[in-house]
């Protein structure tokens, strides 16, 4: 919005500041990491008014959750907030990769609400039906690897870029709709089952986003693409507000939901983030390397698989308890050690999917 007052520069003013990327994604995260210091205790404490019992505590889980019973969830709210309005406010709006990825944000986010809101009103941990979610979570990732479609260069779409090997692609045609649903979805329901200890999921989620946004810079970048040997993605560039102002509106959230957290995010902050990392992902032409940026979450997702089918199969488990969090909680590890542990593997694995975009 405010990208406008460019246009009254004449060039060497305070009004040029206003064209560049950068400046502007560095005001986006500093406006919505104030949002989130201003609004984060009101709204916990509305919430904590409105649900008066809090998130319910799973029986099964680790006896160590129970002392959690009464914390607030539905916390996704004051990140989602901060990031809408810093990105209205300080994105180019007249570009579409901007709007595709609020959108999947915002469905993914109401999808995730009317989880945590049955959840919290009929005092059980089931919530909506998953098939349900999953439907309408794919409805959305199908509009938005349409709409990808449509915004990218013709000689990008429907083509699968490989990372590493220099100008390598694969020809997918109309198979990449169902492809780019996959890696939406699936980001958005790692992200979830990731969400299971206070600030496990948020750190990650930021290293994830702030890794892409760097990448989002340079494939809309000409001079970097040929320099690097990179697709170029016209018009990306400008995720890197949005990406800002994710991490500044987490690292507001992140203030409240350190251990001991005073507000979880909910399914309203986890799927929505989640999904919003797969729509950065389809839209740059990375959506392999997300699966090394996110690989945290991949292996969360897998322990779960795994341990379903090797239970069906077997009647034994794999793990402890899945998502493989869980495990290392039921083998004694402390909700701190586990955390911090797996922000340093969250980290480990960024630089390695950043690193892929010099190796070619």
């Amino acid at each position: 919005m405010l990208y406008w007052l460019s246009s009254l520069s004449e060039g060497g003013d305070l009004f040029n500041l206003f064209r560049y990327i950068t400046f502007r994604a560095g005001a986006a995260f500093f406006t919505a990491l104030i949002f989130g210091f201003i609004f984060g205790r009101p709204l916990i404490n509305y919430l904590r008014r409105t649900q008066k019992k809090g998130q319910p505590i799973r029986d099964d889980g680790p006896e160590s959750h129970f002392v959690k019973a009464g914390t607030p969830t539905m916390g996704g709210l004051l990140i989602l907030s901060a990031l809408f309005t810093s990105t209205l406010l300080w994105a180019r709006l007249d570009t579409g990769y901007v709007w595709m990825i609020l959108m999947v944000t915002a469905g993914y986010a109401a999808i995730g609400f009317a989880d945590d809101y049955a959840k919290v009103s009929k005092m059980n941990t089931k919530g909506v039906s998953g098939r349900i979610r999953m439907a309408l979570g794919l409805a959305l990732a199908f509009l938005a690897a349409a709409w990808t479609m449509y915004l990218q260069p013709a000689e990008l779409t429907g083509q699968l870029a490989l990372p590493v090997f220099k100008d390598a692609l694969i020809n997918l045609g109309w198979f990449f709709i169902p492809f780019a649903m996959i890696v939406i979805v699936g980001a958005a329901n790692a992200v979830n089952l990731t969400d299971g200890l206070d600030g496990l999921a948020i750190m990650p989620v930021m290293i994830a986003a702030g890794s892409l946004g760097v990448i989002a810079y340079t494939v809309g970048r000409v001079d970097f693409t040929n320099y690097l040997g990179v697709h170029h993605v016209p018009g990306t560039g400008e995720i890197l507000i949005f990406v800002a102002a994710l991490i500044g509106g987490g690292l507001g959230f992140l203030w409240y939901n350190a251990p001991p957290a005073a507000v979880f995010m909910g399914d309203t902050g986890s799927l929505a983030l989640g999904g919003a990392l797969g729509a950065i992902a389809v839209a740059t032409k990375h959506e392999i390397v997300l699966a090394i940026i996110g690989g945290l979450f991949v292996v969360e997702a897998l322990s779960v698989i795994i341990q379903v089918l090797y239970f069906k199969r077997t009647g034994k488990r794999v793990f402890l308890m899945a998502p493989i969090h869980h495990h290392f909680e039921k083998k004694g590890w402390a909700e701190p050690q586990i955390v911090i542990r797996f922000w340093i593997i969250a980290l480990i694995l960024a630089l390695i999917g950043l690193a892929t975009l010099k190796l070619r």
